[in-house]
């Protein structure tokens, strides 16, 4: 079990995507994600959930990341975030907002 300030010390954010990349360097499937995070900028993360979505419908759709974890290097990329979904028996679906808000507020 984790305590409250365990929770607090993971920043959860909203942030919408502004660019899809394939990534075929990537063992699994895989896209290459920019996400405005509003006053916390723009993080680049790699993100396993191309049997669910197309680029075309990810660009431009909000989501929700851990925006404090050290970056990750995946295949010849640096991962800066991690996108939150839901693994399952179809694919990872995407955690976001029910309406869309103001990109970088936290959840609490």
């Amino acid at each position: 079990m984790i305590n409250w300030n365990d929770f607090q010390k993971v920043e959860i954010r909203v942030g919408t995507i502004l660019e899809v990349r394939d990534f075929p360097e990537a063992i699994k499937p895989a896209y290459k994600l920019k996400i405005d995070f509003g006053k916390f900028g723009t993080m680049k993360s790699s993100a396993q959930i191309t049997d669910l979505y197309s680029k075309e419908e990810l660009k431009g759709k909000q989501i929700i990341a851990v925006t404090n974890f050290p970056p990750k290097q995946i295949a010849n990329f640096i991962s800066e975030c991690l996108v939150l979904g839901f693994e399952t028996e179809k694919g990872v679906v995407l955690v976001h907002p029910g309406q869309e808000i103001e990109n970088g507020l936290r959840i609490s």
